[in-house]
């Protein structure tokens, strides 16, 4: 009562704690035939073959050779059993192994026909243990042994016997043929699958290792991507305050220094609000650089409007005369491109106020089907672009942010200046639509 109280106690933890129960494969099944089924065999053999002794034509002396070779066959198959695991397919061991044990099943039959149970091994064995020139030998012994068995025992005792025989022979034989095929086949699919094993395990390391490889570029590709998305903020961030800021600073400069050397209070009211003013824009495109928006020349404006707003502005800022033209027809364009193309128009008017000493300049914006470009020329002193130094940790951006803003956008700019005859920037760039 007890534990049959314990047994229905048991609760659902108790059953998530037992074994789940692996289905075993055919391979395993054969596995446990091959190291048992000689010895339950064996052993049906010999009680079949006690319990019909007085009914057999035996002698003593046969009942003690019977005696002696079963337990011989006992040793042979521990021997076997010892020593399996370790021994190849087709090796000398095992060949010697199937011929001991054929030979004692084919003389435990003869002595008694009911060993033919035993003597039945040899046909599931032959292919494995046996190289393929003796697998058929080997399994038309085991025929004769099986044939002489059914045919009421070794040897023939009459001309009906030998004919029985014969025909029986003749049904084992070709079961041999059957079971010789039948075993190759299977031992070419078991090769088959080991190969297949085979690559599949080299196919999944070279995975694995393919896999490992991935992730280390993967992360080096993100460190890349990291730094440069860090160095293109900066060089963004560096070419905004120069364009903006930096300009914005240097006009203020310029008006407060016409403000300490007039004496006139008009003029240096003037110049005073003009500081104020270009002080204001300064701080707005500060804000703006950091949120990296528009310009705010382009916040209600197009960029046509923008640019000619901002040669006026220029041009009564640097006292030198300046024109506007648009040719073309006019489309709407990507905020990167009006962008782009108004800081390369700042950039090239500030470099000609500081440097050229032009007397005019002009600015044209021409609408060309695909493209889109922006000349600014000036009748200044000019240079040689070919000896421009480059630039310095204490120098604007000039030509190399130009062409960087450019660049971004999949265009170009190129300059065209020689001493004394002014200076021409050209910058071409897709013409992308707005939307």
């Amino acid at each position: 009562m007890t534990g049959g109280a314990a047994t229905t106690g048991a609760g659902p933890g108790d059953a998530a704690d037992r074994p789940v129960s692996v289905p075993v494969s055919i391979e395993e099944r054969w596995e446990q035939f091959y190291r048992w089924g000689p010895y339950a065999l064996l052993g049906l053999s010999t009680l079949i073959g006690s319990t019909v002794a007085d009914d057999l034509p035996m002698s003593r002396t046969e009942m003690y050779v019977s005696a002696v070779l079963v337990p011989t066959a006992v040793v042979l198959q521990l021997w076997w059993g010892r020593i399996r695991r370790g021994v190849p397919e087709h090796s000398l061991p095992g060949q010697l192994y199937y011929g001991l044990r054929t030979a004692l099943a084919f003389t435990l039959t003869w002595l008694n026909p009911f060993f033919a149970v035993y003597a039945l091994l040899g046909y599931f064995d032959a292919v494995p243990l046996l190289p393929r020139r003796l697998v058929r030998p080997g399994l038309l012994i085991t025929a004769v042994t099986m044939a002489g068995s059914n045919a009421g025992g070794l040897p023939p005792a009459s001309p009906i016997q030998w004919i029985l025989f014969a025909g029986l022979f003749g049904l084992h034989a070709c079961l041999t043929l059957v079971f010789a095929h039948l075993g190759t086949r299977e031992a070419e699919a078991a090769k088959e699958k080991a190969a297949t094993i085979a690559e599949l395990e080299l196919a999944n390391a070279r995975l694995e290792q393919a896999l490992a490889e991935n992730a280390g570029l993967h992360a080096q590709l993100l460190v890349q991507a990291r730094e440069a998305g860090v160095a293109d903020e900066r060089r963004r961030l560096a070419a905004e305050i120069h364009d903006t800021i930096a300009q914005g600073l240097a006009g203020i400069i310029a008006q407060l220094q016409v403000v300490h050397v007039t004496a006139d209070p008009a003029v240096a009211r003037d110049h005073l609000e003009r500081a104020a003013a270009l002080a204001r824009h300064s701080l707005g495109e500060a804000r703006r650089s950091v949120q990296n928006l528009s310009p705010a020349e382009l916040e209600n404006d197009t960029l046509p409007e923008a640019l000619r707003k901002t040669v006026a502005t220029w041009a009564e800022r640097s006292g030198v005369r300046a024109r506007f033209t648009v040719t073309g027809t006019e489309e709407p364009l990507h905020d990167e491109v009006a962008a782009t193309l108004l800081r390369i128009a700042q950039e090239a008017l500030a470099n000609t106020a500081r440097h050229a000493k032009a007397a005019r300049a002009g600015v044209t914006l021409s609408y060309m089907g695909d493209e889109i470009s922006l000349d600014v020329r000036d009748d200044g002193r000019g240079f040689d672009p070919l000896s421009v130094a480059p630039r310095s940790g204490t120098g604007g951006f000039g030509l190399d942010g130009m062409r960087a803003r450019a660049e971004r956008i999949a265009g170009t700019v190129t300059v065209e200046s020689e001493e004394g005859q002014g200076t021409a920037v050209s910058a071409r760039v897709p013409l992308v639509r707005h939307g």
